[in-house]
């Protein structure tokens, strides 16, 4: 057990709380330390922090705010080994792609603090000049999922500060740790109570949500808990911004060469195990190159090391919590049920929540495997021979998140994009994101919209100023 002990970060002090919880070791599912677990209380007190401090902090110059976040991406790098290890004991993630999350979130929240608010002027007569400022809204709520748990943080601390609110931020009860550890590290880069961290168990998420001293709520997570907080909001009108599932399609075009997009198109499936929402979940291969493709794939899943994120030669770990683990091993047993044909990877240890790379070879569009989200490592491969029908039966889904599409014909690749109904559609290439580009989501894949000056502004309501140019006071 790790004696380490850890906290929440509440009005820039370090507060122990009287209660804990487990958190478990993915690759071994042995509970390897104690996080500090919030109750109402210790909510309220987070609250009546974040609410004390955001008047002085939204009057600050935006300059003092962006160096409050170049002050956190700093303590990030330099405690990134520390970090990237107790990142990969709580998720599971292999060491090095611990630290390329942490360096990834450094980078966001430097390059979030070259946005800018900005003001519209739609009117500037001889009369008058109206002006539209982007004002902050107060306490923001940020609810933040397991499988990226320090990059979408970065995601939500970076525009909630920028625009000069005060935050709460809850990792999940899966990975609370390193959330908790860089509470401790940046507890006085800014005022007190200007960022508050607390993690806790299930039941915290709905009491926060339902708060009334949170003016905001941005949540990244399932669709299913996406609508929960969406309905708790409504009751007091809480602005919201949900970053959703997704069940995102990949078309590959026969004119592709199948070595050269082989690995890329394994990466866009796999990496983090399949534990990415915009990661390809089902994959659309042209009847041409199906089996050179397939096969293909295959061998990469055999090749692939899948183990204790610790070990060295590590490249995918383990499913990051039991509950995801029984989930995916359910889709696999419905498939082999059906009498579908599973294509497995390497072998993985029996210890741990640890799941093979599968295939299913081509099974059909009703399958479970097909339309669910999987969220592991549960690649179905299908045929398509009509442009028409696959477009079709890509966007046949409730999710919208994202797609892509693979050709060595961009227009046609291009045209092909333009059809898929999602937020993002990458063509030949996969998993790219920016700081300065919108993500969001179609359908059940979210509402409103995370990263660059939209993203920003999701965090301000508008104030139009109308300023007569002459004295009109009779």
């Amino acid at each position: 057990m790790n004696t380490e002990s850890f906290c929440h970060l509440i009005g820039g002090q370090c507060e122990a709380g009287n209660a804990t919880m487990d958190v478990r070791n993915p690759a071994t599912g042995e509970v390897f330390a104690q996080a500090p677990k919030a109750g109402e209380a210790l909510l309220n007190a987070a609250v009546t922090a974040a609410t004390d401090a955001f008047p002085a902090w939204s009057a600050s110059p935006i300059d003092e705010r962006k160096k409050a976040l170049h002050a956190i991406a700093g303590a990030i790098e330099e405690h990134v080994d520390e970090l990237a290890s107790l990142f990969t004991r709580e998720h599971g993630r292999p060491v090095p792609a611990a630290k390329a999350e942490l360096l990834g979130a450094a980078m966001w929240l430097k390059a979030t603090t070259m946005l800018d608010i900005p003001v519209e002027v739609t009117e500037d007569t001889d009369d008058r000049r109206i002006e539209v400022h982007h004002v902050p809204l107060g306490v923001v709520c940020a609810l933040v999922p397991w499988n990226f748990p320090i990059l979408l943080a970065a995601w939500k601390i970076g525009p909630a500060l920028l625009a000069g609110n005060t935050l709460v931020l809850k990792p999940s009860p899966f990975t609370p740790l390193t959330t908790l550890k860089l509470g401790e590290l940046i507890k006085d880069v800014a005022p007190a109570g200007v960022i508050n961290i607390i993690s806790g168990g299930d039941e915290l998420g709905p009491m926060m949500t339902s708060h009334p001293g949170f003016a905001k709520i941005s949540f990244t997570g399932s669709t299913q808990t996406g609508r929960k907080v969406m309905e708790s909001a409504s009751r007091d009108l809480k602005r919201i911004t949900l970053e959703l599932g997704g069940n995102d399609a990949s078309i590959i075009f026969p004119d592709v060469d199948v070595d050269k997009v082989a690995e890329q198109l394994f990466e866009g499936a796999f990496h983090n195990t399949a534990q990415v929402c915009v990661a390809t979940k089902r994959m659309y291969i042209h009847e041409d190159i199906y089996d050179a493709l397939r096969d293909r794939l295959a061998q990469l899943a055999k090749d692939a090391k899948v183990g204790d994120g610790s070990q060295q030669g590590t490249r995918f770990g383990p499913i990051q919590n039991e509950a995801q683990y029984r989930r995916v091993l359910a889709l696999i047993e419905d498939a082999k049920a059906n009498g579908l044909t599973l294509i497995e990877g390497a072998d993985v240890p029996e210890k741990g929540y640890f799941i093979p790379l599968t295939l299913v070879d081509n099974p059909p569009e009703d399958a479970k495997v097909v339309t669910e989200e999987a969220f592991g490592p549960v690649l179905p491969l299908l045929k398509w021979t009509d442009v028409d029908d696959v477009v079709q039966r890509a966007n046949d889904t409730e999710y919208g998140l994202a797609g892509a599409v693979w050709s060595s014909n961009i227009e046609q690749a291009t045209a092909t994009a333009h059809r898929l109904d999602t937020g993002t559609v990458w063509i030949n290439q996969c998993l790219q994101s920016t700081p300065f580009t919108p993500l969001a989501g179609a359908k059940q894949s979210g509402f409103g919209q995370e990263n660059g000056v939209a993203g920003l502004l999701e965090f301000t309501r508008p104030k139009a100023l109308f300023i007569p140019k002459a004295d009109t006071v009779a």
